[in-house]
């Protein structure tokens, strides 16, 4: 879709009857340009008849953090406990929604259930998901509360240095108000949550859903790994790197043999995938079927910025499972998508697509 039949889809899925005026008016565009992104829309087959019945096709479901991030980059070398020149950008994130984003900018459709606080920065956040294509509609938004906040500081060379998180307001998701939510999360293809979520609705997604359908999970740290360590063999696809690994296994993961074997331990405890991020060193990839696939890409000459990568990443995974692309491709588009994503100023590249991974991975490989 472009992204006015985006904002004309989101539209009508909100208000399956609304008529072509209403449309026009909403967008400042006439009633002829609203018919003609309709009758296209229809021709690509995102809707359908009259009343124009949204044709759902295999959806993934995001649960978990959307944030307003801060990116601060020296200019110069880090002095510590001193003020260092830099410079600052704002743009969204948090684990989950950076994976929706990616997901609706490759075409998939993705709904994200995540916690919102009353603030301008919620508001922010939901207006700018719906325009990317991400349904908010089943979110909720907690009174008296602010908007979960992400701030990191990067070295002269893009890389993190440290970084600093106030994700309270997720806390108030309880799996009440996620089974509230039952029919929208049971007809998804899969659900990519991160734990940063309460531990009752780790353990409540895991013991509700998992049986049912796949699970995708990011660690995100070492601190959250410890979180989600009970719940990781009831995960399809977990996607730790290799510090969090050592936590998820416990099992040393110093050398290739150790990575390895932490992988297999995992496994072996009912963990269908385990794709280990290696850096600049790329991936390590390991699956129930037997593939072990290691590989990395030329590096690029220039990280603009570090953040969002991973979370790039496991887009394209989810992605290449959606699609049931090979082990080979998937590595191969995940890779792509990590090297999009750190040659952006913005933890999501304006730029992701299909056709821009393609092109990155006869760049890269």
């Amino acid at each position: 879709m472009t992204q006015r039949e985006k904002e004309i889809f989101q539209l009508i899925s909100q208000q399956p009857t609304i008529d072509q005026n209403e449309i026009a008016a909403r967008l400042n565009i006439t009633r002829s340009s609203v018919a003609v992104h309709i009758s296209n829309l229809q021709k690509k087959g995102y809707i359908r008849g009259r009343g124009y019945l949204i044709n759902e096709r295999d959806y993934v479901v995001g649960i978990g953090a959307a944030n307003v991030d801060i990116h601060c980059r020296s200019k110069d070398k880090l002095v510590m406990q001193d003020s260092n020149p830099s410079h600052m950008h704002m743009s969204l994130g948090g684990v989950t929604r950076n994976i929706c984003e990616n997901l609706a900018r490759l075409d998939t459709k993705v709904k994200l259930i995540t916690a919102l606080g009353d603030d301008s920065n919620g508001a922010w956040i939901r207006d700018t998901c719906q325009m990317m294509g991400i349904d908010m509609n089943y979110s909720m938004v907690v009174n008296q509360h602010r908007s979960s906040t992400y701030i990191s500081c990067l070295d002269e060379q893009g890389d993190m240095f440290v970084a600093f998180s106030d994700m309270e307001v997720l806390q108030q998701m309880n799996m009440r108000f996620l089974q509230s939510r039952d029919h929208i999360i049971h007809g998804a293809k899969l659900i990519v949550c991160d734990p940063a979520l309460p531990e009752e609705v780790l353990a409540g997604i895991t013991e509700r859903y998992g049986k049912k359908m796949p699970i995708f999970c990011d660690p995100v740290s070492t601190a959250y790994a410890k979180r989600l360590r009970p719940f990781v063999g009831c995960l399809h696809t977990v996607k730790p790197n290799r510090m969090e690994l050592a936590v998820l296994s416990g099992h040393p993961t110093e050398t290739d043999e150790d990575l390895m074997a932490a992988c297999d331990k995992l496994l072996g405890i009912g963990t269908q995938r385990v794709i280990v991020s290696l850096g600049k060193r790329g991936c390590l990839y390991m699956d129930q079927e037997g593939n072990r696939i290691q590989r990395g890409f030329r590096p690029l000459e220039k990280m603009v910025n570090a953040t969002g990568g991973g979370d790039a990443f496991m887009a394209a995974v989810i992605y290449s499972y959606v699609n049931d692309y090979t082990a080979e491709n998937t590595v191969d588009l995940a890779l792509a998508a990590g090297c999009a994503a750190v040659s952006s100023a913005d933890t999501i590249n304006p730029d992701m697509s299909l056709e821009l991974l393609k092109k990155t991975i006869k760049e890269r490989k």
